[in-house]
């Protein structure tokens, strides 16, 4: 298919290609737009390791080559491995570790995406990236802003609360506007060879992998009680990384269950579960702490209000929050040494008009009002 290249416009956008439907149709909209587009591959991860499913890198880069060379654009692969391990996969591990359970797509789109990736393209005369991601970014009286992606099944805003304002406006996200049968039938009608892959699952860069498999190559397992709330026995536990709040899965413990982990007890080497019939009295919170706070405008927003959400995880429901600034030095924990350079605003304490289910120390809150994704933190 032949695509129109308006002369005037000489922007040159690097497209971040994964090698999947998404970045391959972002790359073919910007060429029809009239950017200079320049295709990109990030190898960030090569290495088959107990645990890994499976990591097709050599397949995602030969797809996106192939796209790229379709589309008539440049392509090169920035082997950005080094980094992604010391500044995504150490950090995932050192999270487990410490009992808290991290989010390391927001670290990756943090550190790589948007922090490595977006740098060497600049260093390269790159006026704009562009991704595959279902979200989209508005400037409104010299201030951008994310909203949410059109299509509620695949929008990926939660992961992109890290962003500012420097990142934003060399930034563009052209399948954000789409739902996703409308980028397949974009990228069938383009003749994108990638039209019809399936999306990638799993770990971003890495794919599919056991979690917890992969766990126990790198940290060490101590081993102690499984005890329900009353403080009885029930059974034994492999060691307190591998384990989650919320999580019913993979406990082993007989009786009259299903249990769930309510609670991690470092100093008694314990983890504390409930019976299913108590999970609204320990499991539902309506407070919690928020680190590390960053705010997309770089402002401060209305504290609260009918239209301040959030969402403790990935699709979750939002819910009606109020905040309440924290004195710094009081409530400083664990996330700032991973997030400090987005750090802005201090902790927050977090307040929901309805109990939120298993809010789990490491992963985000993320805020919005409306449509837009105001910014987010970390559950401390």
């Amino acid at each position: 298919m032949n695509f129109f290249v308006n002369p005037k416009n000489k922007k040159t956008v690097y497209v971040a290609m994964s090698g999947g439907v998404d970045s391959s149709l972002a790359a073919a909209l910007l060429k029809r737009q009239g950017y200079r587009v320049v295709g990109a591959y990030m190898k960030n991860w090569s290495e088959s390791l107990p645990g890994i499913v499976s990591c097709p890198w050599e397949e995602d880069e030969k797809d996106a080559r192939m796209v790229a060379g379709m589309l008539g654009i440049p392509f090169y692969t920035f082997d950005f491995e080094s980094a992604y391990r010391r500044k995504v996969v150490a950090y995932m591990l050192a999270e487990y570790a410490a009992g808290r359970t991290p989010n390391p797509d927001v670290m990756c789109n943090r550190e790589i995406k948007f922090g490595l990736f977006l740098t060497k393209a600049r260093e390269l005369g790159a006026d704009f990236v562009a991704t595959g991601h279902y979200a989209r970014v508005r400037e409104r009286g010299g201030v951008y802003h994310i909203y949410k992606g059109v299509d509620p099944a695949k929008d990926q805003s939660y992961f992109l609360w890290t962003l500012t304002q420097d990142e934003l406006h060399s930034t563009l996200f052209p399948v954000g506007k789409y739902h996703k049968t409308e980028v397949r039938a974009l990228a069938k009608k383009f003749g994108l060879p990638t039209y019809a892959k399936k999306d990638s699952q799993g770990l971003c860069f890495i794919g599919k992998m056991d979690v917890n498999h992969f766990l126990h190559q790198h940290i060490p397992a101590h081993p102690g009680d499984i005890v329900d709330t009353a403080g009885c026995v029930l059974g034994r536990h492999e060691g307190l990384p591998f384990y989650t709040i919320g999580q019913r899965e993979g406990l082993h413990i007989g009786g009259t269950g299903p249990y769930y982990v309510v609670a991690k007890d470092a100093a008694h080497n314990t983890v504390i579960v409930c019976h299913e019939r108590d999970k609204g009295k320990f499991l539902l919170h309506k407070e919690l702490v928020a680190e590390s706070v960053s705010w997309i405008s770089g402002r401060e927003p209305r504290l609260s209000g009918k239209g301040l959400r959030a969402a403790i995880r990935y699709h979750a429901p939002e819910e009606g929050v109020a905040l309440k600034k924290l004195p710094h030095k009081e409530h400083e924990q664990h996330s700032e040494q991973y997030y400090a350079s987005a750090y802005a605003f201090g902790p927050y304490a977090v307040h929901f008009r309805m109990g939120q289910p298993a809010a789990t120390p490491g992963q985000s809150i993320v805020f919005y009002c409306g449509e837009e994704m105001l910014g987010g933190g970390v559950i401390a």
